[in-house]
């Protein structure tokens, strides 16, 4: 007999059980860690069960119930080895993948496996859930250009590691039922390095009544980043465009974020005679990252490889203008003349240009420019971010949510 509608939409309304897999999860400090924990959590409210299976951030492993965002999650924490190369990062053996994949599918039996990357925690979940007939979402947040500078492999072997990086990707996301990744730009790109296609599109999303944007008149010029002080950010260019800014601005700059290169960076800005001028922060509180953002002037981003960049959606959620490197993702958020500035990568000038003309601009304009960050940020909503996966862990059709048209195609 076929289901009523009464009991086929309370089929789809059940709560499921999920078990997420991240290679990074909290304290990790990244955006593929934070996107894990709020989607985490946000299911958590909706009345999901689900559990984390996670490396261990210490020599303590097992299951725990953790606080993150507010929610209380079973987080499933693997044995892992700290990889020296890195600052803070932990793995898990690879070789014991599956076997701790299949311990957790055997005892847990989730509905939905959703793998947050493919290298060592997703590689197992994938391959054993797909053994068992267990549905498999994959989210791609890897780009082995990031991690490449943290191995030991000389330079003239890297280029080909990263291709044996993506065709190991393509192995562990081809188990997948579905495959996303947090921008157009990103999924285009997932599919041109691989043999996937129908990469959805699913922004990581943001919480935007989180953040509190400041419409006072400015009092001072205040240039902030946010994000990991590492290589692949390239601080450095921000901190010589910083370097070059006419004196008359009276600008300050705040990089918050730890990281690898922070001495080598604060160095760089006492050469470049700024380091008066220039606070590294560190790792900071949720709620001091916000007060930094609201008292910010402008949000410069001069990375290169963002798949998304979340700390981009808080800027723009503090209504923060933003001058962003013109590569990857960022100009899927950072309209040029609306809601900021893209510059040339690498180019400190044109980004010292570019910060300039946000810091001179009229009162009006700068409200203008702030305003506009608020709306394009409003796609970007957490709430149905989560319900476009919510569909896909049951199998049903998804249209991805368009978030990177212009204001003018907004109204027309």
């Amino acid at each position: 007999m076929p289901e009523s509608p009464q009991s086929a939409a309370s089929t789809s309304s059940k709560p499921l059980r999920v078990l997420i897999g991240a290679d990074t999860f909290p304290p990790d400090v990244n955006g593929a860690a934070n996107f894990a924990s709020r989607l985490a959590a946000g299911l958590t409210e909706r009345g999901h069960d689900v559990h984390v299976e996670a490396p261990a951030f210490n020599r303590f492993h097992g299951d725990f119930q953790e606080q993150h965002d507010g929610a209380t999650l079973t987080v499933h924490r693997i044995y892992s080895w700290r990889w020296f190369p890195h600052d803070w990062l932990r793995f898990v053996l690879p070789w014991r993948s599956q076997a701790h994949a299949a311990r957790l599918l055997d005892a847990i039996k989730p509905d939905v496996v959703h793998i947050q990357s493919h290298i060592v925690v997703g590689r197992g979940l994938a391959r054993q859930a797909a053994k068992r007939g267990i549905r498999v979402i994959g989210t791609n947040h890897f780009m082995p250009e990031n991690m490449i500078e943290h191995t030991l492999l000389p330079r003239f072997l890297r280029r080909k590691a990263i291709q044996i990086a993506w065709n190991d990707a393509a192995k562990t996301f081809a188990l997948c039922d579905a495959v996303t990744s947090p921008s157009r730009k990103a999924a285009d790109f997932l599919e041109a390095e691989t043999s996937l296609r129908g990469v959805h599109a699913i922004s990581c999303g943001i919480d935007a009544s989180l953040y509190t944007p400041n419409f006072a008149k400015r009092t001072e010029n205040r240039v902030v980043f946010v994000g990991r002080v590492t290589g692949e950010k390239h601080i450095d260019v921000l901190l010589r465009a910083f370097a070059t800014l006419d004196p008359k601005l009276d600008a300050k700059l705040d990089i918050v974020g730890g990281g690898d290169l922070m001495n080598q960076l604060k160095q760089l800005a006492r050469e470049l005679g700024i380091a008066d001028r220039v606070d590294f922060l560190g790792h900071v509180p949720d709620e001091e990252l916000r007060a930094e953002l609201t008292r910010a002037t402008v949000f410069a981003i001069p990375s290169i490889a963002e798949l998304q960049s979340i700390a981009t959606m808080e800027a723009m959620a503090s209504a923060l203008p933003v001058v962003a490197a013109n590569a990857m993702a960022l100009p899927h958020l950072v309209h040029h003349g609306e809601n900021g500035y893209l510059f040339e990568p690498g180019d400190a000038s044109d980004l010292s240009a570019r910060l300039t003309d946000v810091l001179t601009l009229p009162e009006d304009e700068l409200q203008r420019m702030k305003k506009s960050s608020l709306k394009y940020i409003a796609a970007h909503d957490i709430q149905r971010t989560i319900s476009i996966f919510e569909s896909l862990y049951r199998g049903e059709s998804v249209t991805d949510p368009v978030t990177d048209v212009s204001l003018d195609e907004q109204a027309s």
